[in-house]
């Protein structure tokens, strides 16, 4: 960390989200479980209930982060600035993802946080994040259970991995080192090169339009563990303009 860099600085580049939030009291004890471990960035995304009574008495004096939350109609207004996602996940997946332990992931969210803001992903209460959820990600996060009772409250997967994020800044784990110039482009950002990559491979006829959605993970896979930055983003989404002028002329 460089002397001008403060833990306060880092972690406020810290964001939990929580999605479509069933119970307010899950809300308000998740702020409690931010607070304590010295988080204060809490995301609300189309939550069922919010703001309620309920979920203010169980924030027990973190009252302050639920008064300072964020709520957002949908994901993509919640995380468009996000440098790196990761999202929570009990669920084995038929195509393989990244996958990080929650010490790994706090970690590397902590090294990223030192540069631009780091958002994890929680699902609602009975069925997690969704498919289309974890394609946002960049890495998968498992908090390992007991093999007979796997079952974790939200509040308490909030409270695990912010622990594990308030450990990783204490034990200081060194920066990485990266290119003086490597900025990683945002989430909104990633989504346009998706959205642009699917057309163009289907102008190019390279791609079956009755069954795009395997090549296409297979391809969102790739480049968010590629993390391209600003120049590599502009790079690619030239290359894609040019194959859409080639294709038309055919």
């Amino acid at each position: 960390m460089s002397d001008n860099q403060s833990p306060l600085n880092e972690f406020n580049h810290l964001n939990i989200v929580l999605i479509e939030t069933s119970h307010p009291g899950n809300i308000g004890s998740a702020a409690r479980a931010m607070k304590v471990m010295g988080l204060n960035q809490l995301h609300l995304v189309a939550p069922k209930t919010f703001p309620n009574a309920q979920a203010t008495a169980l924030a027990s004096g973190a009252q302050d982060v639920l008064a300072n939350a964020t709520v957002s109609p949908d994901l993509d207004s919640a995380i468009a600035d996000g440098r790196l996602i990761l999202g929570t996940s009990a669920r084995l997946r038929s195509l393989a993802w990244p996958q990080l332990d929650v010490r790994e992931a706090a970690a590397l969210a902590r090294k990223e946080a030192q540069k631009g803001p780091v958002y994890v992903l929680f699902g609602r209460e009975s069925s997690g994040l969704n498919n289309e959820e974890l394609r946002r990600c960049h890495y998968l996060v498992h908090i390992p259970t007991a093999d007979d009772y796997s079952s974790l409250n939200l509040s308490q997967a909030v409270q695990v991995f912010s622990y594990e994020l308030r450990m990783a800044l204490l034990q200081g784990h060194a920066p990485m080192v990266e290119p003086a110039d490597y900025e990683p482009v945002g989430d909104d950002k990633m989504e346009g090169l998706f959205q642009h990559l699917e057309q163009a491979l289907l102008e190019l006829r390279f791609l079956d339009p009755s069954h795009p959605k395997r090549l296409m993970l297979r391809l969102r896979r790739l480049f968010l563990r590629a993390r391209p930055d600003v120049n590599e983003y502009n790079i690619l989404r030239g290359i894609l303009s040019a194959i859409e002028k080639f294709a038309a002329k055919q």
